[in-house]
């Protein structure tokens, strides 16, 4: 009797355990589908880069109004991070068209303003057209608007030059130009994050457009694409009428509307204008944010009262003086938008920095802990030297505005300005980046005791001393300094 009642305990002990590692495994999963990366690494993702190099976009899609660039996703260093670029440039009084992808995307607005729409699955309407109503672009002719219901959809954003704005996975959006100039985005999509489970080709699925290959452009590189157009289509084209009449209550002839291929591509002219609700609440929050220290130490705290993804904060601008992360007088300045100043991140696991360099100024040697790294030049030039872990050279060469280039995570990089200053913009595989320095106040070099550099480079007790403290304060951004022969 005793030998069963302890067998049946030790059954009953060995399911329990088999239950909550299941569990955990089950939370882990759940939670690496909103804020981790994915662990698969075939053998086109490893990075076994030889040799890096920044590049320019290969696909050009013309649009009737504007413009999407794209950046090779098959190169090796964009296959080592995972990662697929874009460019998107939105005419004066241009729609980009609702679409929706799935992975997240990190956006800069490098040029001009827009409101932008994203339509997250499951939360209400919330906006009516009853209490106000914001006019985007020109007024629509006659009385179009008269004798119609009223409109309600969810909340719409104005987001600006400088802003970063973060797209999840799967959450349907659209952008519209109602300024007086190019709205220009620079975008980063993770094709490595868990919540795409296809495979590391982008995609995006359009519910309107489509690309007509009469508007497709590529260059030499891009010809090797063949199937890349077939990429950015209207997915109710494939539909039966039929049934898509039925699904909607609608007549036949309004689904073939929507269904049509037209030549107008992915970016249109909008004829009549655009009218559509909006709150000015976010106007108020432009204004008074740096002087939020409350709501920041809330999103710090964690004690449970973060946003709801529903009415979460999707965009904060990245380049105001007064939220400067680092700044040099000698030097230059750097702005960083992780998980802390933009909780939704957190979410897609990325984030961003800005950085603003004086004319020969240092980006201070490093190596990046929690990711990889994809800069984009705005303006400017300046030489990047990377090194890999065999100690040999992987980049040494001087970029300029408008290239990208992918720093792979724990490659040590670097880089120097040129005689016009240097900026540029860091994408980064990660919400919470970590940098190691080897140079400054608060690099390595500088924590370790004199005497570990004394025997590990064979130099004197001083210039162990001279190499640890010769940069005084300074710290990522390292002022020009006189060279030593």
């Amino acid at each position: 009797m005793v030998v069963t009642t302890r067998l049946l305990l030790a059954i009953l002990f060995s399911a329990f355990l088999l239950s909550a590692a299941n569990a955990v495994r089950d939370y882990q999963g759940q939670k690496g589908q909103y804020g981790q990366r994915g662990t698969r690494l075939t053998q086109a993702q490893q990075c076994r880069l030889q040799r890096l190099t920044a590049s320019h976009p290969t696909d050009r899609i013309e649009s009737e109004g504007g413009v999407t660039e794209l950046w090779d996703e098959n190169e090796e260093q964009f296959q080592c991070a995972g990662v697929a670029p874009m460019r998107l440039v939105v005419r004066c009084n241009s729609l980009s068209l609702p679409n929706f992808h799935p992975m997240p995307r990190l956006v800069y607005v490098e040029r001009g303003q827009g409101i932008l729409g994203i339509t997250h699955p499951g939360c209400a309407e919330t906006f009516q057209s009853q209490p106000q109503t914001f006019q985007a672009g020109r007024e629509p002719r006659g009385e179009r608007g008269q004798g119609r219901r009223g409109d309600q959809h969810q909340k719409v954003h104005r987001i600006r030059q400088g802003d970063i704005v973060a797209i999840p996975a799967g959450a349907a959006h659209w952008a519209f130009n109602d300024g007086e100039e190019e709205f220009v985005a620079i975008m980063v999509n993770d094709l490595n994050h868990r919540s795409n489970q296809l495979d590391q080709n982008m995609r995006a699925f359009y519910l309107a457009g489509g690309v007509p290959e009469s508007g497709r452009q590529r260059t030499q590189a891009g010809l090797r694409r063949q199937q890349s157009t077939q990429r950015f289509q209207n997915i109710f084209r494939a539909f039966d009428t039929e049934l898509m009449a039925e699904a909607f209550n609608i007549p036949q002839e309004l689904v073939r509307r929507m269904q049509e291929q037209s030549e107008r591509g992915l970016i249109v002219n909008v004829r009549e204008g655009m009218s559509m609700i909006r709150s000015d609440e976010e106007e108020e929050e432009f204004e008074e944010r740096p002087r939020r220290g409350q709501q920041w130490w809330e999103e710090v705290s964690g004690n449970g009262l973060e946003e709801n993804i529903c009415t979460m904060k999707i965009h904060t601008n990245i380049e105001t003086q007064r939220q400067a992360d680092g700044y040099s007088r000698q030097a230059g300045k750097v702005n960083h938008v992780g998980r802390i100043k933009l909780p939704v991140l957190k979410y897609i696991d990325m984030s961003a920095s800005k950085v603003n360099l004086y004319p020969n100024a240092l980006f201070s040697p490093h190596w990046t802990l929690t990711g990889h790294s994809v800069l984009y030049v705005q303006r400017g030039d300046a030489q990047v030297q990377v090194v890999d872990h065999s100690g040999q050279q992987v980049m040494n060469d001087r970029v300029n505005q408008g290239e990208m280039f992918v720093v792979p995570q724990y490659f040590p990089a670097t880089l120097r300005a040129g005689q016009n200053g240097f900026e540029f913009v860091v994408f980064r595989t990660s919400s919470q980046p970590m940098n190691n320095q080897l140079a400054g106040y608060t690099s390595v070099i500088r924590a370790m005791p004199v005497e570990v550099l004394t025997h590990a480079y064979q130099i004197s007790p001083n210039q162990a001393q001279r190499l640890k403290t010769n940069r005084g304060g300074e710290s990522l951004l390292l002022s020009p300094q006189r060279r030593f022969s």
